[in-house]
């Protein structure tokens, strides 16, 4: 465990510091980024028929595919990511305090790759303006789409409120040693501060926190997404209740794995360990081990009532899922880790830093293909088969291949972005560490002093 004592000049480093290897990534990010664009420039200039999407049979064999599947995914990292730093607020978890900023930053990455995926999706940007911004005063009454765009936004408006209202105690108290060519920005994020407002934006932190951890569950990622889904009664392997725990549980899994890969990523490039130290990776890891096992549980209810007690179509589709090599490989991903995981709690010497790394790259690839699968069969065995005769499977084209390419640089870019920018962990995590730090330092001396063998006179 390193001795070395949390500094503000840590949390800065990022800021300050400019490498060759930071070069290299934000070239490769905006790289993936810009490849995505020119094929969906491609894709805009020629319609979604150069994907297959938007047709069934021979055209591609589902109207949905990789795009929504992708949609899915990045709004459970970001709604688990901001579920996670809530948690850390509401319920007094100090010990992830260092970790509580970047999953507010996940939340905003994800979100901005979730609505650009809208968008893309959608074969004409213009209709959001025209078909959802337009006639919102009727659509928002009528359809779960336009419910999406709204608990998305909402939530994006809130992220971006809690991590202001927190960014502002820190530019305050740093601005000396920020970079100056910043300035303007740094003017905007702490315009009429005082330090009395301190007390006041900390309660209203709280209550942003209450409303995230119980919107959540009602309205986000186990209310309104799995809605869209589950209130299709056309598509059985989409229909029931389960979907809404099921989500949420992908979420929760996604995000701490997400949460793993940024903190091991900052750690390794600032030398970070005594701030983002192994305690925090081993926590990580066992929440990951119970929300795994929640999901795994959720995909058993699910199985059991489509094979033994559903009616013969949901059968059908429930068959078709258990089949597919796909659904059993993501499974498999995802009961490997969970195994891992229990085997380092019997056994704490098979930790690692570059274990846990694996465990939340396992587990993110793991998601993505369940919801990419989720989307398609639901596709493939409607209650209607009027396709049925005709021939055609579905398969990701290579548009939308670099579209998942092209979002994960976005939001690699976003963190290089704003790491340049602000502080990714809180000067409160810094503050809190130091105390820590400086009552064991206490400790030991006292340990210490009282070894020593008494000196008579």
């Amino acid at each position: 465990m390193s001795t070395k004592t949390p500094s503000e000049a840590d949390i800065l480093r990022p800021v300050n510091k400019f490498s060759k290897k930071f070069i290299a990534l934000s070239a490769v990010s905006a790289l993936a980024l810009g490849v995505f664009l020119v094929a969906w420039a491609y894709q805009l200039q020629q319609g979604l028929i150069v994907t297959g999407l938007g047709d069934w049979g021979s055209g591609g064999g589902s109207t949905w595919g990789l795009y929504i599947g992708a949609f899915i995914w990045w709004v459970g990292i970001a709604h688990g990511g901001i579920i996670l730093s809530a948690s850390v607020r509401l319920l007094g978890m100090d010990r992830y305090m260092p970790v509580a900023r970047l999953a507010e930053m996940l939340t905003l990455a994800g979100l901005s790759a979730a609505g650009f995926y809208i968008l893309v999706h959608m074969g004409r940007p213009d209709r959001m303006v025209t078909s959802v911004l337009g006639h919102y005063h009727i659509t928002v009454n009528n359809s779960p789409l336009v419910w999406d765009v709204t608990v998305i936004t909402a939530y994006f408006v809130m992220t971006a409120t809690y991590l202001g209202l927190t960014l502002r105690y820190d530019v305050n108290r740093l601005r000396d040693q920020l970079p100056d060519q910043f300035e303007p920005i740094y003017k905007l994020m702490t315009i009429g501060y005082t330090e009395k407002e301190d007390e006041v934006i900390e309660r209203m932190v709280w209550w942003l926190a209450a409303a995230v951890i119980i919107m959540a569950p009602l309205l986000l990622h186990g209310g309104v997404i799995p809605w869209l889904f589950s209130l299709l009664p056309a598509m059985p392997a989409w229909t029931g209740a389960i979907q809404g725990p099921q989500f949420l549980s992908i979420a929760l899994t996604s995000a701490i794995s997400g949460v793993i890969l940024l903190s091991y990523a900052f750690r390794r490039a600032y030398d970070w360990d005594h701030i983002i130290t192994d305690d925090i990776f081993r926590g990580l890891l066992l929440w990951l081990g119970f929300f795994c096992l929640l999901f795994l549980w959720f995909q058993l209810q699910q199985l059991v009532n489509g094979s033994f007690l559903g009616p013969l179509d949901q059968a059908h589709a429930t068959e078709g899922k258990l089949g597919h090599p796909i659904y059993i490989t993501s499974m498999l991903m995802v009961l490997g880790t969970l195994v891992f995981i229990f085997l380092q709690g019997i056994r704490p010497a098979l930790f690692s830093k570059g274990r846990a790394l694996a465990a939340g790259f396992v587990v993110l690839t793991a998601t993505f293909l369940e919801k990419l699968l989720f989307v398609v069969e639901g596709f493939l065995h409607p209650h209607f088969d009027i396709y049925w005769n005709v021939p055609g499977t579905y398969f990701p084209s290579a548009i939308e291949w670099l579209s998942l390419a092209g979002t994960i640089g976005l939001v690699v870019m976003f963190f290089l972005s704003i790491s340049r920018l602000v502080p990714v962990v809180e000067l409160h995590a810094i503050e809190h560490l130091r105390g820590d730090h400086g009552h064991e330092h206490g400790q030991e001396e006292a340990t210490d002093a009282a070894s020593e063998p008494e000196v008579k006179a």
